[in-house]
């Protein structure tokens, strides 16, 4: 059985590697250090197939290192160990390259461990994630790495790649192959930055092609249904997932409802409905707030609704609900009073209930303030009273500001006019 027909593509110099201009491009930092020959221990941060793994076989064939490839998810202490003692040895008599893939899934003694031999120079190590570094890399082992961060190929370097896969089949295979026009385009923009993905979409569309005089026939229709998943990369425990969330809360927090649309449009293609409902609540209580109050029971209605809809129809009560959210006037002012208060609390910031304002109790024969002195604001004009009632201790207080918008505004002018009879 042969290899995957990426694995078979896979570049062998640093030129022939797709994307990455801004770390490989001529005169950039990493191509430098690779240049040099004096490797540092490097993180490689970023999505899957855009080349990580790749860079890595191709410094250890460029340094004369003998690479070792292990994987986070499946090796342990052991395997470190392993390695360690094929040094200065005939099999690495240069060193060792060890190439960690996955290395957010070492726990902390694992790290710490690894972290004993690259301190010593004994092994160099380029580590690769797919998650933020700074939340999943021991600090020690960042300190002592240079961290560089992979980029998303664009549909047009990822083209490239599509292009020359199917050349590469057609040359092995002693095939030739009539490719329908917006096949390439279609297979490069739904790998969603995946060369790796890609150049397997492009395996598949020719095995599953049928044959026409001789040829075989790529259609668009084929390369559609081959890929009709692939544009989404999101997984639930990982950054994208918070990414997405994200910027879908930020973009109806900014007023821009055809950016809230579309990272809705993502989360729902993830299946991920109980966040978009959770992310467009907390919106519509947060950001929208007191300048629309009367948003919050309409997008409840709206979550109430896609919950019992399901999906796919859960899409036009949540669109409806997201462009109202993202196109209505915004205040914090109640957010950022609670948060305020919170803070208070926390701090110890309270004191006692003001007397008056204490639930109806016994006072004591010693007590020399018998009754309670509580002023029923409904009693007086405008049914408002001047009284304290936050605690002695932080009776001056401010907490709530009204807020430039006409709602509150409307209300900053009503108790203006009231409390000044």
């Amino acid at each position: 059985m042969s290899a995957p027909l990426a694995d078979r593509l896979r570049p062998k110099k640093i030129e022939d590697i797709i994307g990455q201009p801004h770390l490989l491009g001529e005169g950039k930092p990493l191509r430098n250090i690779i240049e040099s020959g004096e490797l540092p221990n490097m993180v490689f941060y970023g999505p899957p197939g855009v080349g990580k793994t790749t860079l890595a076989s191709i410094i250890a064939k460029k340094t004369d290192r003998h690479l070792v490839k292990l994987n986070g998810t499946t090796a342990g202490t052991a395997d470190i160990k392993e390695v360690v003692a094929k040094l200065d040895t005939f099999i690495a008599p240069n060193g060792i390259l060890l190439y960690l893939d996955e290395i957010q899934y070492f726990n902390k003694k694992q790290q710490q461990t690894l972290l004993e031999y690259i301190e010593n120079g004994a092994i160099t190590l380029i580590a690769s994630t797919t998650e933020n570094p700074y939340f999943y890399v021991y600090s020690a082992i960042l300190s002592r790495s240079t961290v560089f961060e992979f980029k998303s190929v664009t549909p047009s370097e990822a083209e490239k790649a599509v292009v020359r896969a199917f050349d590469f089949m057609a040359q092995d295979r002693g095939e030739e192959y009539s490719v329908e026009n917006g096949v390439y385009s279609h297979i490069a923009t739904a790998s969603a930055g995946d060369v790796r993905k890609a150049i397997n979409s492009v395996e598949l569309c020719v095995l599953s092609a049928n044959s026409e005089n001789g040829k075989k026939l790529i259609t668009l229709e084929n390369a559609k249904s081959l890929t009709q998943k692939s544009a989404m990369r999101y997984d639930k425990d990982g950054d994208e997932h918070y990414d997405i969330i994200s910027a879908y809360q930020k973009s109806m927090r900014g007023s821009d409802p055809d950016a809230a649309v579309h990272y809705l449009a993502r989360l729902l293609e993830a299946g991920d409905l109980p966040s978009a409902c959770r992310r467009l609540l907390v919106c519509a209580c947060e950001d929208v707030g007191l300048a629309y109050p009367q948003i919050i029971p309409i997008v409840k209605a709206a979550v109430d609704s896609a919950m019992m809809l399901g999906l796919p129809e859960a899409r036009i009560p949540l669109a409806d609900a997201v462009v109202l959210v993202a196109t209505s006037p915004k205040s914090n002012t109640a957010y950022g009073a609670i948060n305020s208060a919170m803070a208070d609390v926390s701090a110890g910031r309270t004191g006692p209930v003001p007397r008056q304002l204490q639930n109806m109790h016994y006072d004591g024969e010693d007590n020399p303030n018998k009754g309670q002195f509580y002023k029923y604001a409904h009693d007086f004009p405008g049914h408002w009273v001047d009284q304290q009632y936050l605690p002695d201790a932080i009776k001056h207080k401010k907490y709530y500001e009204f807020g430039d918008n006409k709602n509150e505004q409307a209300a900053k002018e009503y108790w203006a006019r009231i409390k000044k009879r």
